[in-house]
């Protein structure tokens, strides 16, 4: 059986549902891209810097 093509109506309203389900996808933009300047915490980092593993090295 094949189905017949959507028309353009119906792709918007497929479209709309999905989003009412799902939400957004895909963010505009995500947290770490708008990471402030000096927002980091120095705890974190020296404590991934303290967890790397002895092949990466130093």
């Amino acid at each position: 059986m094949s189905e017949q093509p959507l028309t353009p109506a119906e792709r918007a309203r497929r479209r709309r549902r999905l989003a009412e389900v799902f939400g957004e996808v895909l963010p505009e933009q995500t947290r770490d891209d708008a990471d402030e300047p000096g927002a980091r915490d120095a705890a974190g980092e020296e404590r991934l810097r303290r967890e790397v593993p002895p092949h990466h090295g130093s």
